[in-house]
């Protein structure tokens, strides 16, 4: 009499799968809302200006061209700041560092915080957490255990490779700018992490095609702040004509997502100013 042996079932995981998307990230990001103090800057002799326009541009034009990571200077329009620099480094320390070199200009003198944003350049991983953590448990390997962490910093691993160019960006050289930050809902009525995990990853696949629609006008930079600043999320839209801006935030809020869940901090729309023409921008013209 034969007999055949049946192979063991995979054992499965024995908690449910985590309800944390996985996430990837790239540069560290600072966003720096200044005011410009006009009166003092016109009491300045001539002289006395263009020295530290030069050395102002000097050193905003060497952080533009960084290799790893750059700086822009924006014209900030309206009663929220003049000035908006932006910054993109490999970490927190490089960040402090170009705060450090900008606070040392003479120009600072005349420059005053309004504001700021610290965050690190996302990229969520929805439907790819989904897949991971369902094959996972399908080979019975119990979340968070080491074996766990490893394979899924394994997987996480390649796709930061893969999405590099994504990761690490150069900053768009588009002529606007729109910043917002952002918060998922948490109240008592609607919250957002009480969601299983299945359906937050189907409403924002919905989400993502309203933006993929507008890929060719508008450059998007998501941020996650979690931890780091007072929302949750950063948002960079850069584009060249600023129409944009309201056209797909507008058609954003009627998808599900947003329009139940999401809410949205203070907007800062600017003008882009290369380190070129900081001088102009100091006198009262914007460059073309």
């Amino acid at each position: 009499m034969t007999t055949t042996s049946i192979p063991p079932r995979p054992q499965t995981a024995s908690a449910e799968i985590p309800a944390v998307p996985l996430t990837t990230e790239g540069y560290s990001v600072l966003h720096q809302m200044m005011r410009f103090r006009r009166t003092a800057w016109r009491a300045l002799p001539a002289q006395q200006k263009a020295e530290i326009v030069n050395e102002s541009a000097g050193l905003l034009s060497e952080m533009e061209q960084n290799s790893s990571g750059q700086s822009a200077l924006f014209s900030l329009i309206g009663h929220k700041g003049d000035l908006l620099f932006v910054h993109f480094r490999e970490s927190f320390a490089d960040l402090n560092q170009a705060e450090l070199k900008l606070a040392n200009l003479r120009l600072s003198d005349f420059l005053e915080p309004t504001s700021s944003y610290l965050s690190i350049i996302e990229l969520g991983l929805y439907d790819s957490t989904l897949k991971i953590y369902k094959e996972l448990a399908d080979q019975g390997i119990e979340p968070h255990s080491d074996q766990w962490k490893a394979e899924i910093e394994c997987k996480l691993n390649r796709h930061r490779e893969a999405m590099k160019p994504r990761l690490f960006p150069e900053i768009p050289p588009h002529r606007y700018i729109c910043f917002y930050p952002m918060d998922r809902r948490r109240g008592e009525d609607k919250n957002w992490y009480q969601l299983p995990i299945e359906e937050r990853a189907r409403q924002m696949s919905d989400h993502g095609l309203v933006g993929r629609r507008y890929a060719g006008e508008v450059k998007q930079i998501i941020t996650g702040s979690i931890g780091f600043d007072d929302w949750e999320w950063g948002v960079d839209l850069f584009a060249d004509n600023p129409l944009v801006f309201k056209k797909l935030i507008y058609e954003m809020r009627f998808d599900h997502v947003s329009a139940v869940y999401a809410l949205f901090g203070t907007f800062y729309v600017g003008v882009r100013c290369p380190a070129a023409e900081l001088g102009k921008l100091l006198s009262g013209e914007l460059p073309k």
